[in-house]
């Protein structure tokens, strides 16, 4: 069955995208072209929506064998906030490219019962708010904004600006995470699967924090490590108030 949050075609997506309807991400056909298909691009950068060009037959699975012309959209299953919506918030959780969207949805939920404000996420290789990750976020999403940027390194430096501190999550980290003092307001980063901290944004860190292993495996799932340290900086903001 196809997938309500999809939208097959050239006609269908232009009058999406002139219509002002959050989509996530539109998909194309490497190699297609056209006038039409180019105003579609052009759309989309216009409202800054991330286009992917794929190999045709990702949009033959993603379709369902449905006539997608060289052209599929996806459709945000709830709609993003903006970063100036969440600015003065004690903890901000930034994702630096995770592309599951299992792991956005988990790591939403955690951010939520941890008491983070928002999660904040690239609109480029990264997982978006598809009806995979609001199953997994298990209903956190109708509380906690989730803001798409278009570049982390640039969103970290107005962040700096407006007084956080950044805490960057990497296996390669400095410090141990529950060595350092957390200073608020506090943006924590984590980085993609398998990859870590890209390098531009590890150099916005202003302190690179691990979490130590015992066995011989360097690291945990995105999503565990998240509830690991969002956790952590809670526990210290309860005891901070109780001594």
């Amino acid at each position: 069955m196809q997938n309500t949050n999809l939208l097959l075609g050239i006609h269908p997506i232009r009058e999406a995208l002139r219509a002002g309807r959050t989509l996530d991400r539109v998909l194309v056909a490497r190699g297609a072209a056209g006038t039409k298909l180019q105003e579609i691009i052009d759309l989309c950068r216009q409202a800054g929506i991330a286009v992917r060009f794929v190999d045709r037959e990702e949009l033959d699975r993603l379709s369902g064998r449905g006539v997608h012309q060289g052209v599929i959209a996806l459709g945000a299953a709830h709609a993003y906030s903006g970063l100036s919506d969440v600015l003065g918030r004690d903890l901000l959780l930034v994702l630096d490219g995770v592309e599951d969207p299992h792991n956005l949805g988990a790591i939403v939920r955690t951010a939520h019962a941890a008491g983070a404000a928002a999660v904040i996420v690239p609109e480029r290789r990264s997982a978006g708010l598809t009806d995979t990750a609001a199953k997994a976020a298990a209903g956190a999403l109708e509380y906690l904004p989730v803001v798409r940027v278009g570049n982390i390194s640039r969103s970290l430096e107005e962040l700096k600006r407006s007084g956080y501190w950044i805490y960057g999550l990497d296996e390669r980290g400095d410090a141990l995470y529950h060595e350092v003092d957390f200073t608020k307001p506090t943006v924590l980063v984590l980085g993609g699967e398998g990859r870590g901290l890209h390098q531009h944004v590890r150099e916005h860190c202003d302190f690179v924090i691990r979490i130590p292993m015992a066995g011989p495996i360097a690291s945990l799932n995105v999503s565990v490590a998240a509830g690991v340290v969002l956790f952590e900086w809670r526990r210290r903001q309860a005891s901070a108030v109780s001594s």
